[in-house]
């Protein structure tokens, strides 16, 4: 006899579509508690879900997300990361649509998501909504070299960046928020012709957002701290350090990653960046995050005339870090 949550999943497949909704709806905080009842009959559950794409298309049009009054845009969002899993959803860095009137952004898919996601935060645009899940949208769209291209490329409409209007949550209160924005960052970051840019100052400026969540109370002896970023040289006695190490690898793992040419080494050297990753490696207690240090701090106590440090090129594999 099944049980009260397997008759549940039943109802994904139920003809009422409200029904259908609220059954989702309420399956939600089980996909990763329990995802098993998912993969039951074949994953015949999973095949059900579909109908929820047809209740609320999501062809990329969006509507439904953007609208200010949709009390399901945090379900769409989640859908939508989902989907973005899929690589042929990579599409959408040329996807066009009008722009609502409310979200003041231009015809590009993807310029609406990210303003989308800026604007909305903490129930701004959509009170039942704060749309943290989109962040993971861009970490797995920016895993492709079209949409990281996008992330670095000004836009007209507005005259930004994009990945400035995000690169400012990596210190946001939600947890979902700083880490898909943290991954964003990181897979923008394996371009790396575009990493002038963002350590230019006038440009990207990316290194503060990511020494910043990273950064305890520790304390330096003044030579160090004279010597570092002037964001990092007065911060409060309370300040914390990321408490998700894997935001805190993430982050350290993308400052390797900007060390793949001399000019991103002779920087991080030049601002002191070695202090905070020894703290770092010293207070955080994960193999994870030590392992990133570790390999880091490689590169940066490294003599430059000592072989082994190779500058790499953009045709190099994207989905690894630099190994030192």
């Amino acid at each position: 006899m099944p049980t009260e949550l397997e008759e549940l999943v039943g109802f994904i497949a139920h003809p009422n579509p409200q029904i259908r909704k609220l059954a989702t709806e309420n399956l939600v905080p089980y996909s990763t508690e329990q995802p098993a009842i998912f993969k039951t009959e074949e994953l015949r559950p999973v095949k059900h879900l579909k109908f929820l794409i047809r209740d609320h298309p999501l062809t990329l049009d969006v509507d439904p997300l953007q609208d200010p009054a949709e009390a399901n845009a945090n379900l769409l969002a989640m859908l939508l990361a989902n989907m973005a899993k899929w690589d042929g959803l990579k599409s959408v860095a040329t996807r066009k649509q009008d722009s609502p009137e409310a979200l003041k952004s231009n015809e590009l898919v993807l310029n609406q998501l990210l303003d989308l996601f800026v604007k909305g935060a903490d129930g701004t645009y959509n009170k039942d909504a704060d749309f943290d899940y989109l962040a993971y949208v861009f970490a797995d769209l920016s895993k492709h070299p079209e949409i990281r291209q996008f992330f670095i490329t000004k836009q007209d409409y507005d005259d930004v960046v994009p990945i400035n209007k995000i690169k400012v949550f990596t210190e946001h209160k939600s947890d979902i928020r700083r880490k898909g924005v943290a991954s964003t960052i990181k897979n923008v970051a394996f371009d790396v012709p575009a990493h002038p840019a963002f350590l230019d100052e006038d440009q990207i400026n990316i290194l503060p957002y990511l020494l910043l969540p990273i950064t305890g109370n520790e304390e330096y002896d003044d030579e160090e701290t004279m010597g570092m970023l002037p964001d990092l040289q007065l911060l409060p006695p309370d300040k914390q350090r990321d408490a998700d190490p894997n935001i805190v690898q993430t982050h350290v793992e993308t400052l390797t990653l900007l060390t793949t040419t001399r000019k991103g080494r002779e920087l991080m050297r030049n601002i002191n960046v070695y202090p905070i990753i020894r703290e770092t490696h010293l207070h955080v207690n994960d193999d994870g995050v030590r392992e990133a240090c570790e390999r880091l701090v490689q590169v940066l106590m490294r003599d430059e005339a000592e072989p082994g440090v190779e500058e790499v090129t953009e045709e190099d594999e994207d989905d690894r870090i630099v190994e030192v």
